[in-house]
């Protein structure tokens, strides 16, 4: 169970760069506003949770790699020793969006619902989650290969 504890952690976290490049294109192109993670980590930091804080931006990226890592854990430990495939990742990936921006996260009042926010950056959102739910199975799947030499 640690093995694919670990595993999945380090396959998390190289989704959650490749999901970043994602939301970083989005950005380029206008299309996010500011990045959930940043606003989460603002909603955490003491004082009014909708100002601008010192260090958000650092927390921000620090707390989405570490929730991606425990969300690769996660996975991993329910896949076990069993090469998921691609669907799977995707479904997951997605579930994990509309689990926070349908569920925790207005629950919060840090940002509104899926169907309230804003059109764009939920469609790159989207699409983020579902490169998250790929490069985690990819990365989770060549772990499990490697160690199998």
């Amino acid at each position: 169970m640690m093995r694919n504890l670990v595993k999945g952690a380090v396959s998390g976290v190289l989704a959650t760069a490749a999901m970043s490049a994602v939301m970083l294109a989005g950005d380029r192109a206008g299309l996010m506003g500011e990045h959930p993670p940043k606003r989460i980590a603002r909603a955490a930091l003491p004082g009014p949770k909708h100002r601008p804080k010192t260090g958000e931006g650092v927390l921000g990226t620090v707390a989405h790699f570490g929730f991606g890592a425990a969300c690769g854990a996660l996975f991993a430990v329910v896949v076990d020793d069993r090469r998921p495939r691609l669907p799977l990742g995707v479904v997951y990936g997605l579930s994990i969006w509309a689990v926070s921006y349908q569920g925790w996260v207005p629950g919060l009042g840090i940002l509104p619902p899926i169907h309230r926010d804003r059109p764009e950056r939920q469609t790159v959102m989207a699409a983020a989650h579902t490169v998250y739910g790929t490069a985690l199975v990819l990365a989770l799947n060549r772990l499990h290969r490697d160690a199998r030499i």
